[in-house]
């Protein structure tokens, strides 16, 4: 295994973790932020870039990556790794996510799910056994265990059938692990339905996995209540020596109501997507930097970010490369949301040592959101 996870402190007021694990003689610290760089790119960003704005682990796409350049073509580069010249841990995503939102019902089985392909229409089929087999050649350092994503809407009755499916995928894929290098996580699923969190967790974790996620909160239209709700029925059944992973979210508020509630590790596309549109990230909520407003503002983003963009450049030369459509534009403020996330996770790591998480929440949410937050 090339890391273990060390918790080395709870808060005393949450169920928040102040945790670390070494990687390559490197100490990483949780609660992290993980940026997604599905293609084994984050986008628009070099991997010195990305290592600069205080990154750790990142993420890259199972099911993009199979599909192009192919997974056999990465392991003759020599894994991912050495594919995209980034030497910090990377964790690839089992593919499932994309796969069903291609599937219908129907073409959901015992064995797989039958999917086009998003490029060609191809007919594809993936299985718990060939999402492990390609995250093997990519030699990511944390593969996902294939599973089925249903709507949080699904009713309790198609969920229970999805998370026993998903507890037989898991323990497939478990078997014909076999990259001694990679660890494996296990995925807990069940809507938000108690009995059914519960449910997941426990098997799940009788599988002994290295690590544990909770998906099934950022797939669908759920309400934050319900995404919390999710996880107060699923952590408390998850071992305290593993980490455990919130899958595809990265909404400020949303990062630390899951350490508050016990969540190591988070991601999401949502720092460079609002970027590509020309929004950013600040303490006094989302701004839209092609307001007409910032044209003559010759300020950085924010006085308070030590980010690359904000130490050299202003709102207003951002703007126009935002609104010319010039690259660079979302490069910067990538750059910036990013780097804002990543901060909002370094100083809840500083509170939790305090014992004021709950305290650190009330300020940021009384300031993020009496802003104008456009």
């Amino acid at each position: 295994m090339k890391f273990k996870y060390n918790l080395e402190k709870k808060e005393a007021n949450t169920k928040a973790r102040l945790g670390s694990f070494i990687y390559n003689d490197k100490k990483y610290m949780t609660p992290m932020f993980m940026p997604v760089g599905t293609l084994a790119t984050v986008k628009t960003l070099a991997p010195e870039e990305i290592k600069d704005v205080g990154a750790g682990i990142i993420l890259a796409n199972t099911y993009h990556l199979w599909l192009r350049p192919g997974e056999d073509i990465v392991k003759e580069a020599g894994g991912l790794h050495k594919f995209m010249n980034y030497d910090g841990p990377i964790l690839t995503d089992s593919g499932g996510f994309q796969v069903f939102s291609l599937a219908n019902p129907k073409d959901i089985t015992e064995e797989g799910v039958t999917f086009k392909s998003h490029l060609n229409g191809d007919k594809l089929m993936l299985t718990p056994e060939k999402s492990i087999e390609i995250q093997n050649k990519l030699d990511s350092d944390i593969a996902m265990s294939f599973d089925e994503c249903p709507p949080a809407s699904a009713n309790h009755e198609y969920m229970e059938k999805s998370i026993k499916r998903t507890l037989r995928w898991a323990k497939r894929g478990k078997e014909v692990h076999n990259n001694p290098n990679q660890m494996l996580f296990g995925i807990v699923q069940g809507g938000a339905y108690p009995d059914l969190r519960k449910y997941s967790a426990q098997e799940t974790v009788k599988l002994d996995f290295d690590g544990y996620s909770i998906g099934g909160v950022a797939n669908d239209n759920e309400s934050k209540e319900d995404m919390y709700h999710a996880l107060d029925y699923s952590v408390p059944y998850l071992p305290e020596d593993k980490i455990r992973y919130l899958m595809g979210v990265g909404e400020p508020i949303d990062l630390i109501e899951g350490v508050i509630r016990g969540i190591d590790i988070f991601d999401c596309v949502l720092p460079t997507r609002l970027a590509r549109h020309g929004h950013a990230f600040t303490l006094d909520g989302k701004i839209n930097i092609k307001n007409a407003q910032y044209k003559r503002d010759f300020t950085p983003i924010s006085d308070t970010c030590d980010c690359y963009a904000c130490k050299h450049y202003t709102k207003a030369y951002i703007r126009h490369l935002i609104v010319a459509n010039e690259t660079l534009g979302a490069r910067l403020l990538s750059i910036h949301n990013i780097r804002f996330l990543i901060k909002l996770m370094e100083d809840m790591r500083e509170v939790i040592k305090n014992d004021t998480l709950l305290e650190y929440k009330d300020r940021f949410v009384a300031r993020y959101y009496g802003g104008h937050n456009e």
